[in-house]
């Protein structure tokens, strides 16, 4: 299989989306509108943070922030290009003892990278609240926005060890789900589009809260750029 085609089937896969390449969020992610995972030669590549390492103090500090993006997610990308580089090789070798293996580490790497692509742009350094169309399908999936607010809160403090609080768009049922993910990769639920998400392993907090998780999740609440998960919105809203 040629490479740069089996990357793109993994990324699709691997994003949690039944989806057919040629669809909007297969090309938003190919040709980085807002997330760009992959660059030309069919390597995963990690983007710059989109704002300085202190801006989003004092919710997460400079030295949090900067190992965080460097070694937490950066080796994630490196663990994702490996597990890809070691899938294609056993194709390549006939060899495919070990593809079960490659397989759920590239689940686990790959999910995480998708994950923290997202984080990053969801944060901003100020208070904002959800507006228009975002606004309204809140309404309808949760009731108000107070309610989807302490839901999400809830979800993300209480996932066992380490993972993720998700709010993600369902296509199949034209609502938005929240969702408490192990790990990077685990418990989710079938076409969704993650368009908001906390990080709650304990490197995303531990310098500034130690154990104190809820402390952190309570203060990015406050700092939700929900005009990015708003774009996110309209973009999954295309799949439909």
């Amino acid at each position: 299989m040629e490479r740069r085609k089996f990357m793109q089937n993994s990324m699709i896969v691997g994003g949690a989306t039944i989806l057919p390449q040629s669809s909007v969020w297969a090309q938003n992610i190919e040709y980085g509108k807002i997330d760009r995972l992959m660059d030309d030669n069919g390597k995963f590549v990690q983007a710059d943070l989109p704002y300085p390492k202190t801006f989003l103090e004092p919710c997460m500090d400079e030295e949090t922030l900067y190992l965080h993006h460097t070694f937490h997610h950066g080796g994630a990308v490196k663990g994702a290009n490996k597990d890809l580089e070691m899938i294609i090789k056993s194709l390549d070798d006939g060899n495919l003892e070990l593809v079960d293996h490659w397989t759920k580490k590239l689940s686990y790497h790959f999910s995480s990278h998708i994950l923290h692509s997202i984080f990053w742009t969801n944060l901003t350094n100020k208070k904002n609240d959800p507006k228009g169309n975002l606004l309204s399908y809140i309404e309808k999936s949760f009731g108000t926005y107070d309610k989807l607010k302490a839901l999400l809160a809830k979800v993300s403090k209480d996932v066992e060890s380490s993972g993720w609080g998700i709010l993600a768009y369902h296509p199949f049922i034209d609502r938005l789900t929240v969702m408490g993910c192990a790990d990077h990769q685990k418990l989710t639920q079938w076409g969704c589009v993650p368009i908001l998400v906390i990080d709650v392993w304990e490197h995303a907090y531990y310098l500034t809260y130690r154990n104190r998780r809820a402390e952190f999740v309570d203060c990015i609440m406050d700092i939700i750029n929900w005009d990015n998960v708003a774009e996110r919105l309209d973009i999954a809203l295309k799949i439909k």
